[in-house]
């Protein structure tokens, strides 16, 4: 008899597919490094990283981050990293939609997350809620600083990368190819998008019109379903090549002795095409400064521009790719 191997099914309905979206989550790429910190062997691709970072996060109290973040189980807590409700937010106020989670909701969850019994390392999230809660909220912004802080910018440019891609798949070719090489572990007929098999209970999840969210992550493995209330259905899944991020180092200064600091940033977030708009948002400059700094590498040949529908699109050339690779 053969064995019935367990699944997540997301039903999508009439206009589900219309409002499936992407986001960048910069608290899911926070709980996975929380894990391929404590576990690095088994992320060889990360493993530049992994030496960099590691001296950084050891002095580090992180007892409350692992508590919700427990390694070798099939449940695990939410709270700290709810599916992001912007297309890109900020960490800052990522971790404030953390603090502000509800009491009861905490409690809930982790005993959700612990069904056997809650340990002693996760206690304090029902004894004192809103105290561990707020501990948390520090340790993770401790962690953010010294592990991901100095490579977001890279790995935001290539979740954006990924995203457009995706996007431009689904809007003129369809869902086939939205869905295809998301994982090997998922199948997509049309109506329903299967994740088999998965380490969770098999659940059936009628998305009725809220549509499911697409999540990219360099430090995510295989794909994570998001299934459980009071949070949006969401899929989090790795794009190919997230091994080539950690090919240079963050600290290289030479590019930015070569042609400043804030051009340098630019040419390195070219490493998908962007509009000026994106690149603002990105780096928190103004749309004329970031035009500015443009025109000089594209005067310098090291960009190009070209119009995709109502935005202008910059993107390197093969100098510009050969400068920003050192």
């Amino acid at each position: 008899m053969p064995v019935r191997r367990s699944a997540i099914r997301y039903v999508f309905g009439r206009h589900d597919l219309l409002r499936t979206r992407f986001a960048i989550s910069p608290l899911i790429e926070l709980t996975a490094a929380a894990y391929v910190l404590r576990l690095p062997s088994q992320f060889p691709e990360h493993r530049p990283w992994v030496e960099e970072v590691a001296p950084r996060v050891a002095g580090l109290e992180l007892g409350l981050v692992h508590a919700v973040n427990p390694l070798g189980r099939t449940v695990w807590p939410n709270f700290d990293a709810p599916p992001p409700v912007l297309p890109h937010p900020r960490i800052e106020d990522e971790l404030d939609r953390v603090a502000a989670t509800d009491r009861e909701l905490v409690r809930s969850d982790i005993r959700r997350g612990y069904p056997e019994g809650v340990p002693p390392e996760a206690q304090p999230f029902l004894d004192d809620p809103a105290t561990a809660v707020a501990v948390l909220v520090e340790q993770s912004r401790a962690l953010w600083e010294a592990a991901l802080a100095p490579w977001w910018q890279r790995m935001s440019a290539f979740l954006e990368g990924e995203i457009a891609a995706r996007a431009r798949r689904l809007a003129t070719v369809g869902s086939e190819a939205a869905f295809a090489g998301l994982d090997p572990t998922l199948t997509w007929d049309g109506q329903e998008l299967v994740v088999s098999p998965v380490r969770m209970a098999s659940r059936r999840v009628d998305l009725d019109g809220r549509g499911l969210l697409l999540i990219p992550s360099v430090l995510a493995w295989a794909v994570w379903p998001r299934v459980d209330p009071p949070w949006e259905p969401a899929l989090t899944y790795q794009p190919p090549g997230v091994g080539d991020l950690w090919l240079q180092s963050a600290g290289d200064g030479a590019l930015e002795e070569l042609v400043g600091r804030r051009r340098a940033l630019l040419l390195r977030s070219l490493q998908r095409p962007a509009s000026t708009r994106t690149l603002s948002a990105r780096t928190g400059w103004s749309p004329g400064g970031v035009n500015s700094h443009l025109s000089v590498l594209r005067r310098t040949g090291l960009v190009v521009r070209r119009r995709e529908g109502r935005e202008v699109v910059y993107s390197r050339t093969a100098a510009g790719d050969a400068l920003a690779s050192g």
